[in-house]
């Protein structure tokens, strides 16, 4: 994934990419803002029960094929009937299945179900984070905040291990005050899903509005996310958000952003580590309330 707005760095001697920086994006902003953040994976076949079959359904692009998946969700706070598609855009590889589009619906878009990947693979494939999937609960010693579109399994070894608070950059609202630097802090929390057994693989951009207060994104693709305690608009569309804090549940958040820290630097970058890692457990809801 692409990052126009971040400082990318390493936490520790990990893997691990994290949030950092106040540089603004200075590319096409035209030219992102048109794309619907629809890109895919290439070289790679999602499997999964087929909405719409490609045998029957050619489009020019994998953009198109994008947006054709996202067309059947119904509306901004309804289900989709289509959280992934698979198409084949190269002429000579695909031969008489160039332009395929197959459109399907996974069991767990965040655990998608997957058929083969390498050079070999003819497919670029892309997930659609659905809305109104249901609510899950993160379940800290601090409160549980209720989160909205998250689809998750089981979670050893989850939790917070960065907290920063608004300082003086923003308000209750979240809202950047004027003339006032971006970070550090940089008002966020931000913690990992690195479950035993769990393997990340690369998670495209298909929906990435951008970072207000209460989102929920993935660093890079995964198992590291960040809770965002505020509006960040000079962020623009660099991270894919998965899910939403429900408004009454920011006052846990803002609590554990207030934890004591212990100051670090990663990578020329001031960022504030948790004391005490605060460890999280999901508790996955059936339906929404």
């Amino acid at each position: 994934m692409a990052y126009y707005s971040f400082s990318v760095s390493l936490k520790g001697n990990s893997d691990t990419i994290f949030v950092g920086s106040s540089e603004s994006w200075r590319g096409n902003e035209e030219e992102r803002e048109g794309d619907g953040c629809c890109g895919g994976v290439e070289h790679l076949e999602l499997w999964g029960d087929a909405m719409k079959w490609g045998s029957d359904f050619k489009l020019n692009s994998s953009e198109e094929c994008c947006r054709a998946c996202k067309e059947m969700c119904e509306g901004d706070n309804g289900p989709c009937l289509c959280d992934s598609w698979v198409f084949c855009g190269n002429k000579q590889d695909c031969g008489s299945r160039f332009g395929e589009c197959w459109l399907k619906k996974q069991k767990d878009a965040l655990d998608p179900d997957w058929r083969d990947s390498g050079d070999k693979v003819i497919w670029t494939s892309g997930l659609v984070f659905g809305k109104g999937e249901g609510i899950i609960k993160l379940k800290t010693e601090h409160g549980i905040v209720n989160v909205k579109l998250l689809s998750l399994q089981h979670c050893a070894g989850c939790q917070f291990y960065r907290a920063e608070s608004r300082g003086n950059s923003w308000d209750l609202q979240g809202n950047h005050i004027e003339h006032a630097p971006y970070g550090p802090p940089y008002a966020l929390i931000q913690g990992t899903v690195d479950a035993y057994g769990t393997v990340f693989k690369d998670i495209p951009q298909e929906a990435c509005p951008t970072i207000r207060r209460g989102s929920i994104a993935w660093v890079g693709s995964g198992p590291d996310f960040f809770i965002s305690l505020a509006n960040h608009h000079e962020w623009k569309k660099a991270y894919t958000v998965f899910g939403q804090v429900l408004p009454e549940d920011m006052e846990i958040v803002e609590k554990i952003s207030q934890l004591p820290t212990i100051p670090d630097v990663w990578s020329n970058v001031k960022v504030a580590v948790l004391e005490r890692p605060v460890p999280l457990r999901f508790i996955r809801m059936r339906k929404s309330p």
